[in-house]
């Protein structure tokens, strides 16, 4: 806009002085310097003219030039967005890929006593497959699978109605390497950090105030041995039991309070049993602590309860999410 206006001034500048240059012309008392004079002036005006094209030339160049800069730019910009879309896109299909194993299924209510010392550390076979999601279950084979995520899933006859899946700190490692005799002695193992990965519960889901899983958060304990009392699966948002307590109160799946949880080894048929609810119920104050189903030893402390589902254990070598509630579930579910 200065430009052009610069432009227009010096055009009526050149024009005052034409007709100046004819008046001179017609004028014989005018001196033939003055129309010297006026002719110079012309032409210094006719060059300024000039200049200015060429000024506006070269700022037009250099602006299709910069337009021409950033249009690169924005093709780089675009470059960089369609890779970032495509990275998080494959770790998306990633972590909804892999294929989940059922090792473990635990009914408290089939009459079939999974206690601390019962199968976990020996990975034998337990009930069958055919029956694998309605009864105590272990699976031999997919126990000694190497495993880098776990699922804790409760369910009803086999209906995802809540989970969590947690990844564990070291990888590779088995059920059986994780439950086993060596990891039992001294044992306390959290074995996941920074919570679960993935948590899921069905808005119909009922009865979790106080699930040993879901009414809890943090992370995974394994084998939490206290005194003579030991729980193979607890939650670190629950109350975990020095480790010279005697308090029987530490709660989750699979408990016995009357064994040697270093070496595997029932103290009587008394204290085992399948599930116990997040409470606070030490022994020293408490006599009931609180069940679900029935599956336990007749220790007098020990108080059947409602069965809030049925809780099956899955793992995986690179599944990094569950099937959510509502899902049915099967012995080998891939992603």
């Amino acid at each position: 806009a200065v430009v052009s206006t610069q432009s227009t001034g010096l055009k009526m500048k050149f024009s005052i002085i034409v007709l100046a240059l004819l008046s001179c012309s017609a004028l014989a008392g005018k001196s033939g310097k003055q129309i010297k004079a006026l002719q110079a002036e012309i032409g210094a005006i006719k060059d300024e003219l000039k200049t200015m094209g060429e000024t506006q030339e070269s700022r037009h160049a250099a602006l299709l030039e910069k337009i021409e800069a950033l249009q690169g730019e924005l093709s780089k910009v675009g470059a960089g967005q369609d890779k970032l879309n495509a990275l998080v896109a494959s770790k998306c299909d990633k972590k909804n890929s892999g294929t989940w194993y059922l090792g473990m299924n635990i009914n408290p209510a089939d009459g079939h006593i999974f206690g601390y010392t019962v199968g976990w550390a020996t990975g034998v076979d337990i009930g069958s497959a055919d029956e694998a999601l309605t009864k105590d279950y272990l699976s031999a084979n997919v126990w000694v699978k190497p495993a880098n995520y776990i699922a804790i899933v409760r369910h009803q006859q086999g209906v995802v109605d809540a989970v969590k899946v947690f990844k564990f700190k070291t990888s590779a490692e088995s059920l059986l390497t994780r439950f086993g005799l060596p990891n039992m002695n001294p044992g306390r193992q959290i074995v996941t950090s920074g919570g679960p990965i993935q948590e899921s519960v069905a808005d119909t889901a009922e009865n979790l105030g106080d699930d040993p899983i879901f009414s809890v958060g943090g992370d995974l304990a394994f084998n939490w041995a206290y005194t003579d009392n030991g729980c193979r699966i607890a939650l670190t948002g629950g109350h975990l039991s020095e480790v010279n307590a005697n308090d029987d109160n530490t709660h989750g799946l699979g408990n016995n309070y009357a064994c040697n949880p270093l070496t595997n080894t029932p103290n009587g048929a008394d204290w085992p049993h399948d599930i116990s609810n997040i409470q606070d119920c030490p022994l020293q104050s408490c006599r009931e602590v609180r069940l679900q189903g029935t599956d336990h030893g007749p220790g007098p402390h020990l108080k059947s309860g409602p069965v809030y589902g049925n809780y099956a254990i899955y793992v995986s070598w690179d599944a990094e999410s569950f099937p959510q509630p509502g899902a049915t579930l099967s012995a080998e579910i891939g992603l």
